[in-house]
């Protein structure tokens, strides 16, 4: 039997990111997962500025940040008018590329087992854990970083406390311009322009050379929208968005239509000794809120800079000491934030009672007024440099 100090079962982003930092602390880490290059998966294809900044906690930020692309600028827009042009600190990088680069960070010292984790045995000092293969391995702490997979949680005692089924729906694609070389802006944001739409926003953003499309809507699974978008991907959006194409101009849709439905939940009974859960396999979020990586970073960040070092510093993984990482209170406000933003960008994009419609209508006012303040100042302080110029010459 193995013996080690750690073992992550999962290797996705927060198993993957767990993997990479602890290696780097020096603890001995095996991480479990059956992928030797993790495969093209559908969820997490940017990072917004927030992100980046709990990112860079975890000491991975420079390697990921070299595998994005920066889009520096994103225009605001609704009913086929731009009403904001603002500098933008997104980064867009499909989840593979994102898995795959932090893992190439991970030390030498922290090792990768390609099979996956079938059973645990928990006890009072060690867990011990059977893969797939047949192997066994020992550890004073198991981390649960495989996500949706319920299996390992079920028989663990565990049970998911699921409160919003179809929360919301993402779907992805690619666009490219039609008659024309590029799309004049770098990235935009449309927002929906009706409630009846069940649709939040569609955000496109580069990834590499290519315009990604992310859409957010609410439906329900079986929805035949849902299919008529798979099969006339661009008719359906235009339908859906008639004063998109003022911004696009023509344009179609190429590769596959990716559609991931998101239920919201979270795992009960997860305060024992010796195993802890991070990312979706703790609590899962909503992908049109865009809290999912964030969170997954700082479920990590906290575990493993903070509680894992004291852990195994009074050598004790209790139920207590697990328990302390669950209340941590840098990980309750930013689970709190998550989803109190999932629900409201749901009713700020559904609900059509007079509360919600004034907010709605006051986004988009406010967004026009500071649109606006920003090209008024742009065009001025041209303006000023070019009269100046003359001027100064003429003294000359």
């Amino acid at each position: 039997m193995r013996h080690t100090d750690i073992i992550i079962a999962g290797g996705g982003l927060a198993g993957s990111t767990a993997a990479a930092m602890l290696g780097r602390a020096g603890f001995d880490v095996v991480l479990v997962d059956p992928h030797k290059i993790y495969p093209p998966d559908f969820r997490c294809e940017k990072l917004d500025g927030s992100q980046v900044r709990i990112l860079r906690r975890t000491g991975l930020a420079d390697a990921v940040l070299r595998a994005t692309k920066h889009d520096r600028e994103v225009w605001i827009a609704r009913f086929g008018r731009v009403v904001m042009k603002r500098p933008s600190d997104q980064f867009g990088i499909l989840y593979d590329s994102l898995v795959n680069t932090i893992r190439g960070e991970i030390p030498p010292n922290a090792h990768i087992v390609h099979a996956k984790v079938s059973a645990i045995a928990t006890g009072p000092e060690r867990q011990t854990v059977t893969l797939s293969n047949g192997e066994e391995m020992s550890a004073p702490l198991v981390i649960l970083a495989n996500g949706l997979n319920s299996g390992l949680r079920q028989k663990l005692g565990m049970a998911r406390d699921e409160f919003s089924p179809c929360h919301s729906i993402a779907i992805g694609f690619d666009l490219e311009p039609v008659g024309r070389i590029a799309f004049d802006f770098s990235a935009l944001t449309y927002y929906a322009e009706r409630t009846t739409d069940q649709m939040a926003y569609l955000s496109l953003f580069p990834v590499g050379a290519t315009m990604r499309a992310n859409l957010m809507v609410y439906r329900d699974l079986h929805d035949p929208w849902l299919q008529q978008l798979r099969s006339a991907p661009r008719e359906t959006l235009l339908a859906a968005l008639p004063g998109l194409r003022e911004l696009t101009g023509n344009f179609a849709v190429t590769g596959a239509v990716k559609i991931r439905p998101a239920d919201l939940y979270v795992t009960r009974g997860v305060r024992q000794a010796g195993i802890v859960l991070v990312g979706d396999a703790y609590a899962t979020s909503c992908p049109a809120a865009g809290t999912g990586a964030g969170k997954a970073f700082n479920d990590v960040e906290r575990l493993c800079n903070v509680h894992i070092p004291r852990w195994f510093g009074a050598g004790r993984m209790g139920e207590d000491e697990i328990a302390a990482f669950y209340d941590d209170p840098v990980k309750i406000d930013y689970d709190a934030y998550s989803s109190e933003k999932a629900y409201d960008l749901r009713a700020l994009s559904l609900d059509d009672a007079l509360l919600w419609r004034a907010r709605r209508w006051a986004r988009f006012i406010g967004q026009l007024g500071v649109g606006t303040l920003r090209e008024m100042r742009d065009a001025v302080v041209p303006a000023k440099a070019g009269t100046h110029t003359p001027l100064a010459r003429g003294r000359l």
